[in-house]
This record gives structure tokens, sequence and C-alpha cells, in this order.
């Protein structure tokens, strides 16, 4: 009888909790809102498209998922806007707003704001794009306890080219490589920009840096010197190498620019010092590797004189091939790196419009 008489208390409490627990188990489901609103951040675009010099708006919308309202009036919302590395592992502070308060960073100083358009939107307005703005970009909204966040990438059009120094083949290291394409009004190309530039049919077979560490080169016509000849078009891939130690040549990426590349017409050839004081004479200054080849890729400048540039290099553009200006293929020709002293050639020079 005992032992009926406690399996039924037993019973009891099982079925009846005691009430200090319902009310623990209550506040737990109220904790989680299931119910209440999420906040939900979302872009239009994933990937937007501009140009060095212009402007750009950088998507960016936040809404609640179970709410109409933008915001929930309890909240102030903070908007951030970084910067992403190729790997991700690192970001690089853009922009913050939280209330009145606005702040940009670094070289975007002056440059970015938030459109503002409704009381959702917290997209980004970058004016004067540079080049180094290229690349992934996140917007993050912060309400109270609830954040979410976007990526939007930003490409720009642009051409990307090989380059070495007079010194020849293999003979910068990474530090020197990003060195070497800002003097050529240029930076170092992403992986990114490379591949595009290998779909659009680059094939180079030195291996070059990349602005990510890696060390690669595009191939669209396999050959044995690159790869052998039974091997698949592709991006061929080194891997990483150390940046100080070890040396290749590079990619840089270029895009339009503000101003007039030209030949300059002269009654005679010139030696590199003269072709400098040349350019400086009419008004502009000797043009570099980067604004030669945004102006045949990007405007379709064509000429078949032979001209000096900035680094001691001797190229001409050609859009239209033809006998004696390169027949096969429209291209930057590249005649080398004569000897500035003796040799004559003609000059192309670049004047900047204000």
């Amino acid at each position: 009888m005992k032992s009926l008489l406690f399996l039924v208390l037993i019973s009891v409490c099982w079925a009846e909790p005691h009430p200090g627990n319902s009310s623990l188990e209550h506040e737990r489901i109220v904790h989680i809102q299931e119910n209440g609103p999420r906040l939900l951040v979302v872009a239009e675009q994933a990937k937007i498209f501009s140009h060095r010099g212009g402007n750009v708006t950088l998507p960016c919308k936040f809404y609640h998922e179970h709410t109409s309202a933008a915001g929930s009036g309890m909240h102030k919302i903070r908007v951030k806007w970084t910067k992403l590395t190729y790997d991700y592992l690192k970001e690089v502070d853009v922009f913050v707003a939280m209330g009145h308060h606005r702040k940009s960073y670094g070289s975007y100083q002056g440059r970015v704001s938030l459109r503002e358009s409704s009381e959702n939107d917290a997209s980004l307005v970058i004016t004067n794009i540079k080049l180094e703005d290229y690349g992934r970009y996140k917007c993050e909204v912060i309400e109270g306890l609830e954040d979410d966040t976007v990526v939007v990438t930003l490409n720009l059009e642009g051409v990307v080219f090989p380059y070495s120094p007079r010194l020849g083949r293999y003979n910068l290291n990474f530090h020197e490589a990003q060195r070497a394409c800002v003097e050529q009004d240029s930076v170092i190309a992403s992986f990114d920009q490379l591949y595009d530039a290998w779909r659009s049919g680059l094939d180079w077979c030195n291996a070059g840096w990349l602005s990510d560490g890696s060390v690669q080169y595009p191939i669209t016509k396999p050959r044995e010197p690159c790869g052998g000849k039974n091997t698949v078009p592709g991006v061929r891939n080194y891997g990483f190498w150390d940046k100080d130690k070890s040396r290749y040549d590079v990619f840089c990426f270029t895009s339009n620019f503000n101003g007039r590349f030209y030949y300059l017409i002269h009654p005679t050839k010139l030696t590199y010092d003269e072709a400098v004081q040349a350019c400086l004479k009419d008004g502009s200054q000797i043009a570099k590797v980067g604004q030669i080849f945004a102006a045949w890729k990007l405007l379709g400048y064509d000429r078949c004189d032979a001209g000096w540039l900035a680094d001691g290099s001797v190229r001409y553009p050609i859009s239209r091939p033809r006998k004696r200006c390169s027949p096969s293929e429209a291209a930057v020709r590249f005649v080398g790196f004569p000897d500035k002293k003796h040799k004559l050639y003609g000059v192309y020079c670049f004047r900047a419009y204000n």
C-alpha cells in the first residue's frame, strides 16, 4: 500500500511542475523572441562597377522581418562599413555612423558618406574613386542586441598588364613589386582582376606577384615553355612565397585617367633626357606604362611609333593590327630598355586635367 501511494505522489509531481520552474521556462521563451522583430540587412546588387575618378553607391538597406518600420525606436541604429582583405581575416575601417555622429577613416576621409534616401538606407557613397578602392566591402547594421551584415564588391573597369623593370625578368620582391606598379600609375592586381584579364585573352608566360602575395600567370595558349603544350588553359598558380626574399615579375592594374595621353610630334628623335624635357616644354610629363596601357585598352589608342616612357622603356600601342605594326594581335608592343644616352626614339606624353 505504501509503495502504491509513493508512486501516485511521484506521478503528481511529474505532471504538475513547480510554479517557479514554469516562470523560468516562460522567461526563456520571451528571451528568444521567435515572433519579435529580427534585423535583416540586404543589398540590391552584390557587385557594383565603376572606374577611377568616378562616384559610386554601394547598396545596403536594413529591415525588421516582422515589422514594417525601419527601426524599433528603442535603440539607435549603428552603421559600420569596412573593407575586407582577400582572405576575410582582416577588416579595414571605412565609415561609421550612429545618430548624428559620422566618422570616416584613412584614405576614405572626405570621400565617403551615407546616401540615407530613406530611414532604412545605409548605402555608402564613395566619391573620386581610387584604384585601391577596388575590393569587397561589408555593411554591418547594429541595433541593440541585433545585428546583420552584407558584403558588396566594388569592381573597377580597367586593364591588367605584366611588368618587369630594367633589371630584367624576376627581379622584384613583393614590396618592390607594389612600388613598381604605383610608379607606373597603377596598383598591384588582385587574383580576380588577373582572372578576368585571362578570360579576356591575356596570355603571359612569366610568373608575377598578385596583391594577396601569391605568384601566378595566365595562359590561353598552352605551350612547352609555359607548363607544357598538353596542359589546359588557365591561371597557373605558383602558390605563396616569401615577400622579402622571393623575386618575380608583377601584374599591375590601372583604370582610366583624367588627362590626355598623346604621342608628341617633334622634328627629331630624342634621347631619354631630351624626351623628358620635350614633354615638360609641351606642358606635360613623360607618360607612364600604366597610362599607355589604359589609353590602348580603354580608349583604343593606336600608334605605330615607338616612344620613350617614364621608366626608360620604349613601347607603342596597337589597337588595329596591320602589316609592320603588330600584324597578328592588338597589343602594347615592347621594344625594350634602350641606352638612354645614345638611342633615339619618339616620346609619349601625359597631360593631367585640373
